[in-house]
Order: C-alpha cells, then structure tokens, then sequence
C-alpha cells in the first residue's frame, strides 16, 4: 500500500478567496453568511445565505476556456490554481506526468434553467451556445479542468449529495494507495445561486433566523432551527508520499483513513448507523485507536434531528474523552453542500498547521446530546495531530476521512 498526502491546498469561500484569509477568517471567528433579499422575492422562507463574489476570469483564461464553466466551475478554477501553486506544480509537470482530478459536484442549475428559457424563447437550439452543454453537465467541474490543465489521467465527478467533496477525497485516496495513479487533484464545489436552492428551501430545512444571519447556523445549539446553504469550492492535491518527496514537495497532512456507508434508510432523515459504519470504518482503514484523535470537524449543519443524531453517534463511539476537541465550521460557512467535504479537510488542516481549533459560533445552550461533547465556544490554541472529519448527505450516503500531520 502507497502512503498518501497532501501537497497543495486551495479554497474560495464564503470566508475567504485564499487560504490566508480563510484562515485569519477560523480563528477570529468571523461569519461569512448574510441575507439575499432576491430569495425573498422569488417566494423562499429563508432569505439566509453564504455570501460569495463571482470570481472575474475575462484577462487570465481565454474565451474558448471560459465558456464551458458554470459558477461553480469558476470557483473551482481558482481554488485550484491556488493549491496547484502551494504543490509547485506548473502546466509542464502535466505535460511530462500523469495526473488526474476526481471532483464533488451534484448540481449545475442556472445553465439548464438558462438553456431551457432559451429554447422556449428562440425555438431553435443552435442559438444556446458552445458552452450550454458543458456548462449544464453535472461533471462540469471535471471535464473543464481537465482539458484546462491538460490532465490525463482520472476523470470523474462524484455526485453524491453532501458528501460530495469528502468521497471524492476519499476515492482519490484509494486510488493512489493502491497504485493506480500518483497524483490526483481532488475536491468540491457548489453553486450559490439561488435558483439551486428553491427545492431545499421548500423543504423547510434552511434556518429562518433572519434578522440575525450571522447566528443563524448554529450547530449542536439546543435552539438550532436548521441550516444556511452556502457554496465555493475547495481542492487539495492527492500525492503518493515518495513522489512527492522525489519533487520537493511541501507535505501538509497525510491522508490515514476513508471510510464509508450508507444508511439504507430515509432519503432525507439521516439515521445513527450509517454514520457508525463509516466512523468505524475509518478507524480500522487507519490502524488508530479513537483516543488518537485530537479534533474532529463533524457534519453538523444545524437541523434538528442530523445534529441529535451525530452528537449520539460521537458520544458512542469516543465517550467522555473531555481532551478531543469538535467544533463545527459550518457555524461560520453555513452547508458548503456538494463542497463542503472538501473545504472542512482543507479547514482542518490549516488548524493542523496554525495550531489552534476554531470555534463553534452560536454554541450556547447545550441540549441533552450536545452536552456530553467537548464543543469550542471560543478559538482554542491547541497542537492537533490526527483529525477526523465527517460528511453524510441526502439518500444517506456518509462518508468520513482522517488525516494526521506529517
């Protein structure tokens, strides 16, 4: 079995458009959800979201480069170029190596409401445009990096709810373990429009704590009234450990553990078990006993029954160990969704390398769960080796990684 790290970290999120700042961002505790009055206007009960600029790429990618890439493709064009640059990879490693990119992405909304208006307005379909297509796919991320960078090794995007960015992580991980790549770029993105949120929002799951967003998402908080979407993207580099060492690269965590499961269960109420397997999984895949973890970023988005379930889950299987550290940085994001697998290991590691746990905004009335856990109030400067980081999604697909620095 190849030893598996990572080399390059990149973010754009709705707590900062690097990694510098998204870090200063964790540690001051500073929120980066707000309110979208056009949600209001098109008949949503919440108007809360993750606040987040569109990134201007006219002058740095080429028109013919461009027009394939939806929104979330933008976001992930340049959180790639950011952890492309941490590695020291340039477009001549690709032309002389084998890489490949595995991506989270489970929606591209504006590109099919567009293209259909369209049609429904022209009545001829060659007016759509070249990118239409491309844009609208839900491999969108993939099949655009991959001809931007000249990739040539794997190509897939996985599709699976909100644990999107985590299994594709997670894949990446098997892949290169067992030999059959040596780098891969992986992560997640998400739209943030909100023609991609109507649906959930119709499901009354978003917190409709309006009039304070910032303390609207508040996870494992006995007042929780459900969870505030968000979006980004976010890429780290998969890398087989003497490869990288051969190159020089900087080594910012190893990848440990990658377990999985599926709750067989509700489509949209998740349950105990899944999660439990995949926990557990992780555990044995990594060879670690649970008192060597020193922090875990769970998935905790603030709805009611998904935090209760997961502080049980938690409690079950680390008890009372009153020295591991949970915070959770969706208090801070809101639900990156089909990203936010992704961003929370790159969350993770930039606490790994900085030395401190970030907080858990708007933790203040523990409920009958919550309580039993050593959930951060405030930012806590603190040396942690081994994360664990959970994401579970809708159809009850779980996925959870470990990594340990190096």
């Amino acid at each position: 079995m190849k030893r598996v790290v990572i080399t390059g970290i990149g973010i754009y999120s709705v707590l900062g458009k690097n990694f510098e700042s998204v870090n200063n961002s964790l540690y001051y505790g500073k929120s980066g959800i707000g309110f979208d009055p056009v949600r209001k206007e098109l008949g949503f009960r919440s108007g809360l979201t993750g606040i987040i600029e569109r990134p201007i790429l006219k002058g740095i990618l080429p028109r013919r480069l461009r027009v394939g890439l939806a929104e979330q493709g933008e976001y992930a064009y340049v959180s790639t170029i950011e952890a492309l640059k941490y590695a020291g990879i340039d477009e001549e490693y690709f032309l002389k190596n084998e890489a490949g990119i595995l991506f989270g992405n489970d929606s591209s909304s504006i590109p099919v409401i567009e293209a259909v208006d369209g049609m429904r307005e022209k009545r001829d379909t060659t007016l759509l445009g070249s990118g239409s297509i491309f844009q609208s796919m839900n491999s969108t991320v993939t099949m655009n990096l991959s001809v931007i960078f000249k990739l040539r090794g794997i190509n897939m995007t996985i599709s699976a709810a909100c644990a999107s960015g985590a299994h594709a992580i997670g894949l990446g991980y098997n892949f290169i373990r067992y030999g059959m790549q040596r780098m891969i770029i992986c992560g997640g993105a998400q739209e943030v429009n909100a023609y991609s949120m109507g649906s959930f929002d119709g499901l009354s799951a978003f917190s409709i704590r309006e009039d304070e967003p910032e303390k609207a998402s508040r996870p494992f908080d006995a007042d929780r009234d459900g969870l505030v979407p968000s979006g980004g993207a976010a890429t780290v580099i998969l890398e087989e450990y003497e490869s990288a060492k051969k190159r020089g690269a900087p080594v910012l965590a190893e990848v440990i553990g990658y377990g999985f499961s599926s709750d067989g269960n509700h489509i949209s109420v998740p349950n105990q078990e899944g999660p439990t397997r995949a926990m557990q999984m992780a555990i044995k895949n990594a060879k670690i006993n649970t008192s060597e973890v020193d922090y875990i970023n769970p998935h905790a988005t603030s709805t009611p029954v998904g935090d209760a379930n997961e502080a049980q889950t938690l409690h079950k299987i680390f008890g009372n160990n009153k020295k591991l550290m949970i915070s959770a940085t969706k208090s801070m994001t809101g639900h990156e969704m089909w990203m936010g697998g992704a961003s929370e290991i790159i969350y993770s590691i930039l606490m790994m390398k900085n030395d401190f746990v970030a907080p858990s905004l708007n933790f203040e009335t523990p409920d009958e769960y919550s309580e039993k856990l050593n959930i951060t109030k405030k930012t806590v400067d603190a040396k942690i080796d081994t994360v664990i980081s959970n994401s579970f999604g809708f159809g009850g697909t779980n996925s959870t990684l470990i990594i340990r620095k190096i």
